[in-house]
């Protein structure tokens, strides 16, 4: 009888631990992307713009200025790289220093926000503009009333906690992709944000089953395939599991477009790339929904 009542138990314990971890599942609030970015569906932006907007004159990389410039002209979504500051504000920043892109120099994590404020952002090609390092929380409120989406790449100087906190505390997980490089930081970026639509990389099978093995749900995943053109067989599998595409054209592929010609754009849709993430916004924009 003792030994009945011990499986008694034991069942009840397992049960009620299953149901309460159903339950946190049903409670959690996901992002609207997570249902809009599938494969199945099409009324998502297919194209991604690296920095915010590069190469373009008198528009700095990830200047808020360059996220309205380029908006005003097609619908895209935005790939911006968050740093922090000596003093702990979120900012806008893909190097280590700031300069190659401001009038200014040293390393963002050395600076307080205010003295980054002492300085212009230039663009890539030098010219001084009066734009000023924008605050994080500055781009998410503009992005939210404008909802334009963005893919947030989270740079060694901050934690993806931190930076995940930044996006709640203004309400935006309805805007924002976060952005990993490896299996590892998909894991953490999961465990901390389940709710969230993640960017992963899974440019081979053995990355993606990597993916799998890792237990990420496939519903949270948008698949960055690389900088490189993957084998057809790869995008068809991640289309299998219902999983967005994204192809890095950024460097060779931007320039092999460049100079053989627009339609390349369309010919790497047609091999079922979902979103060309690209340093030539207009020009794919225009040639891929013609």
């Amino acid at each position: 009888m003792k030994y009945f009542f011990l499986i008694f138990v034991s069942f009840s314990f397992f049960s009620c631990e299953n149901l309460t971890a159903q339950k946190k599942t049903s409670e959690i609030q996901y992002s609207k992307l997570i249902k809009v970015f599938k494969a199945s569906e099409n009324n998502y932006p297919n194209i991604s713009v690296h920095r915010g907007g590069k190469g373009l004159i008198n528009y700095p990389e990830n200047s808020l200025e360059v996220l309205k410039y380029v908006n005003d002209s097609i619908l895209a979504i935005y790939e911006i790289d968050v740093a922090q500051t000596k003093d702990g504000h979120l900012v806008l920043m893909h190097d280590n220093s700031i300069d190659r892109t401001t009038t200014g120099s040293g390393k963002v994590s050395d600076l307080t926000y205010n003295e980054l404020l002492k300085f212009n952002m230039v663009d890539d090609y030098g010219n001084e503009t009066k734009f000023k390092i924008p605050l994080f929380s500055e781009v998410l409120t503009w992005s939210k009333k404008n909802n334009v989406i963005l893919t947030v790449d989270i740079k060694p100087s901050v934690s993806p906690e931190v930076v995940i906190n930044a996006i709640r505390k203004a309400k935006a997980e309805d805007i924002c992709i976060i952005i990993t490089y490896d299996v590892e930081e998909a894991k953490i970026a999961y465990k901390l944000a389940p709710d969230l639509l993640i960017s992963v990389s899974a440019r081979n099978n053995d990355e993606f089953e990597s993916l799998l093995e890792a237990k990420i749900p496939t519903k949270n995943m948008l698949a960055f395939t690389g900088t490189r053109l993957s084998d057809v067989s790869l995008f068809k599998r991640l289309h299998d599991y219902n999983i967005v595409c994204m192809l890095g054209t950024i460097g060779n592929l931007d320039k092999s477009a460049e100079a053989k010609g627009e339609e390349l754009y369309a010919k790497w849709k047609e091999m079922g790339i979902d979103i060309i993430a690209t340093d030539r916004p207009f020009a794919a924009f225009s040639t891929i929904n013609m």
